[in-house]
């Protein structure tokens, strides 16, 4: 019988039927959606008249609803994207390894895309912009910082496990991917308002429920826990609209000014000890004032500073066993790093190294708690290069858009990218929030730092929209 087989699919093959029946099914998607349904339909009455248990009932509608919802994201591939940004905060499966569904998803709406491409326009192609070309050499890097990894770069040391290195490598892969998605699939203004107030719109329920503690069961069952990113592009995407999108209703002004102020309250009154969370917030918020408005942007530049210089003594009181122990990691990490500084260890290795050398008489594994050293170590000199040519780009794009379009939405959405965008680089040098390290925030942690590479994908639609022709890269 598989005798049989084989030589039928060899026929169909060399007869190019099965390449025949693919691109004719793809030529006519309402035929194949019908096709889809019609099985969906069929399987469904098929496993529900046999006894199933409550386990298998549930995984056939979960089976449906991945159906249903790979449908909606071909006819809408936005709509993934808006899953995706919110997604992350209530989904609350996690699979092996602290794999949220966010992760997948990524993955899913990456694949739709390239079929999409290779399909119905029979090529790849890319928008033509600055930000493409370092994103794609980071990817490179990181491919072949994966590959370096493999190598026994300390004889006494272990290796980190295949799966924690391929899950190092997916975070780097699928964040960049993330940015590809949004600034080639995301072709109108309207969706990129539907992505942004939907977040915020969302957001704002969080932290309604954060500031009473009478409804912290709610919070914890219906949210995720955030993270540094979601605080700065909450804050970044509010507040931009409220300072500079003079074409909102007051209403909705005083709306976006109530939402700031009470996720303020919650960083400084609540989560005071998350540095991470209220110090880039500032920084993001400084940034979107000085930019725009570069008189007041001195006075709150002053103001912070002097309230900084008051408060440093305290922090780092407070600090001091965090501060020494990171500057010592920081020291063993430029011994490890020197070893093979141009490709790094490769994804989680150097977590397994760390062991080999003492911290403070202690030896342990420890990770580096800021994501450049990060990358520094994982994908060595060229890794870190390739990402800070990508910021560069990033940040000259948004600059170059503050003119570039029209007054309302998308101005502020540019003042906030660029607030955004200092903000994140500000809390990568507090923990590995940008790109998180697995044996630290972990793989669960893609769902919000995707929100960075969403947010900052946005600009690359804003430029395609209001400054050139989409043409191909």
């Amino acid at each position: 019988m598989g005798f049989v087989l084989q030589i039928g699919l060899q026929l169909m093959i060399r007869n190019n039927t099965l390449m025949w029946l693919y691109h004719s099914l793809m030529r006519d998607r309402r035929f194949l959606q019908r096709i889809i349904v019609i099985a969906a339909v069929f399987f469904l009455t098929t496993v529900l008249g046999l006894k199933t248990s409550t386990f298998q009932t549930k995984l056939v509608f979960g089976f449906l609803g991945g159906i249903l919802a790979v449908l909606a994201f071909l006819r809408w591939p936005s709509l993934g994207l808006i899953v995706v940004c919110v997604g992350g905060m209530v989904i609350p499966y996690s699979g092996p390894g602290g794999v949220n569904a966010i992760f997948p998803l990524v993955a899913l709406l990456l694949c739709l895309w390239l079929l999409d491409m290779l399909v119905r326009e029979r090529q790849i192609r890319l928008v033509a912009s600055r930000t493409m070309w370092p994103l794609l050499a980071f990817m490179a890097a990181s491919a072949t910082s994966f590959v370096s990894g493999q190598l026994p770069w300390f004889t006494f040391a272990k290796q980190a496990p295949l799966v924690d290195q391929l899950g190092g490598f997916s975070i780097y892969i699928l964040s960049a991917c993330a940015f590809l998605l949004v600034a080639n699939r995301v072709r109108d203004i309207t969706w990129l308002k539907a992505i942004t107030w939907t977040f915020v719109a969302l957001a704002v329920i969080y932290v309604a429920l954060s500031i009473f503690p009478e409804t912290a069961g709610i919070l914890k069952t219906v949210f995720q826990k955030t993270g540094s990113l979601f605080w700065i592009w909450l804050v970044a995407m509010a507040f931009s609209q409220l300072v500079i999108n003079r074409d909102l209703p007051a209403r909705w002004r005083l709306a976006l000014l109530c939402i700031v102020l009470a996720t303020l309250y919650v960083l400084f009154f609540q989560r005071f000890d998350q540095k991470s969370g209220w110090l880039p917030v500032i920084v993001t918020m400084v940034a979107i004032i000085s930019i725009r408005y570069w008189r007041a942007g001195l006075v709150l530049a002053v103001g912070v500073a002097l309230s900084s210089w008051k408060l440093s003594s305290f922090i780092l009181e407070a600090e001091q066993y965090s501060l020494t122990t990171r500057v010592e990691a920081w020291v063993i990490m430029a011994q490890i790093i020197r070893v093979n500084p141009v490709f790094g260890m490769g994804f989680s290795n150097y977590y397994w190294i760390t062991p080999l050398f003492s911290i403070l008489g202690w030896n342990v594994q420890f990770n580096s708690h800021n994501n450049y050293i990060d990358i520094l170590a994982q994908t060595g000199l060229v890794g870190l290069a390739f990402f800070a040519w990508f910021i560069l780009e990033v940040g000259r794009l948004a600059w170059r858009l503050r003119a570039g379009t029209p007054e309302g939405f998308a101005r502020a959405y540019v003042y906030g990218a660029l607030g955004g965008l200092l903000g994140t680089i500000v809390a990568g040098m507090l923990g590995d929030w940008v790109l998180p390290f697995v044996y630290n925030i972990g793989l669960d942690g893609f769902r919000i730092s995707v929100l960075a590479w969403i947010f900052l994908g946005g600009l690359v639609v804003l430029d395609q929209i209001y400054t050139r022709p989409p043409t191909a890269a």
